[in-house]
């Protein structure tokens, strides 16, 4: 008989996250194991605010498919039990991946998807003075890190892309307000933005107002976050963004996620695969996103003082699909 796991684990992080709702300085993640005392599966997710979950919540939503999923519950009926969100995610992953290892086959090829090929990562320059910022993006520069996503969020946004631009000539530069512009401070901040490169601007507005990018022609690609969690949202976004960025936690999984991209990119949006801090673990999966996606989010394990382990393998900005003894 199979039975359910669940838990939940801090990661400290090597330095503060710092975004423009708060910073922090742990990565509070929840984690579900599926096992039958030959197979095991496991799935991590973190809880985010934002969405109203707290790691507590998440534990006990996970816990509570414990009878279900004991019972030979699948990936279908789970997405008639749980909402979209962290809760979800882990048991869908842990899932997919207990799934693979009694199959003897690897995730990816269950899915009906081509192999993984490796992927180059954005790295996270954490919001801060400009100055601050651009110390450390010479420091990711010098890492080998191409694509730099920096948090913006403020009335020194100009100043904070100029510097970065000045410390890192030679990196692509993204950058992620987290709702925290109103329609007029985009309007004015974006020529200034695409002038310094910047190539892809993530969720400037709140979620709630983006109504009025409808017919706005920005000089930057603009990408939902916040905005978009599963197919549901997609008409609205397809009106007002150029891209939708998808993280398995927004999604409650990997199985709405593959839905998600496809139904994407067939309405011709751009792909981002993207990821809240937390380690390999909750990045492994989100692979099969990021291939052919325009932009890839998944630096969560760079951010922590360390990893799990086995973990992936990550060469600079290079990330490596899973082995086995991870996920998948």
């Amino acid at each position: 008989m199979r039975r359910l796991l669940a838990g939940d684990e801090r990661w400290p992080l090597a330095d503060a996250f710092v975004i423009a709702r708060g910073a922090k300085t742990e990565a509070h993640v929840v984690t579900a194991t599926l096992e039958d005392g030959v197979t095991r599966g496991r799935g991590e997710a973190t809880p985010y605010p934002r969405y109203g979950e707290t790691p507590a919540a998440v534990l006990e939503a996970v816990k509570s498919l414990s009878s279900y999923l004991q019972a030979g519950g699948d990936r279908a009926g789970l997405a008639a039990r749980l909402d979209a969100g962290a809760a979800r995610n882990a048991l869908d992953c842990a899932l997919w991946d207990f799934e693979a290892k009694a199959a003897g086959r690897p995730v990816w090829a269950l899915a009906g998807l081509e192999p993984p090929s490796p992927a180059v990562t954005a790295f996270t320059i954490s919001l801060g003075p400009p100055e601050v910022m651009a110390t450390a993006a010479a420091r990711a520069a010098v890492r080998e890190m191409p694509l730099l996503k920096l948090k913006i969020g403020g009335a020194d946004d100009v100043d904070r892309v100029a510097a970065v631009r000045a410390a890192a000539p030679a990196q692509a530069l993204v950058v992620d307000a987290n709702e925290a512009l109103d329609f007029d401070a985009l309007r004015r901040l974006a020529p200034d933005l695409a002038a310094l490169g910047v190539t892809l601007i993530e969720q400037p507005l709140p979620a709630q107002e983006d109504e009025q990018l409808e017919g706005y022609v920005c000089p930057v690609l603009l990408c939902a976050d916040e905005s978009v969690h599963t197919r549901r949202e997609l008409a609205a976004c397809a009106r007002r963004y150029g891209a939708v960025n998808i993280k398995l936690d927004k999604t409650g999984g990997l199985t709405e996620a593959l839905a998600l991209k496809a139904q994407a990119q067939a309405m011709g949006l751009k792909i981002m695969a993207g990821c809240m801090v937390a380690t390999s673990l909750a990045m492994a999966p989100a692979l099969l996103i990021a291939q052919g996606a325009a932009v890839v989010d998944l630096d969560g394990p760079l951010l922590l003082a360390k990893d799990r382990r086995p973990g992936l393998r990550f060469d600079g900005a290079r990330v490596y699909p899973p082995e086995p003894d991870l996920w998948g």
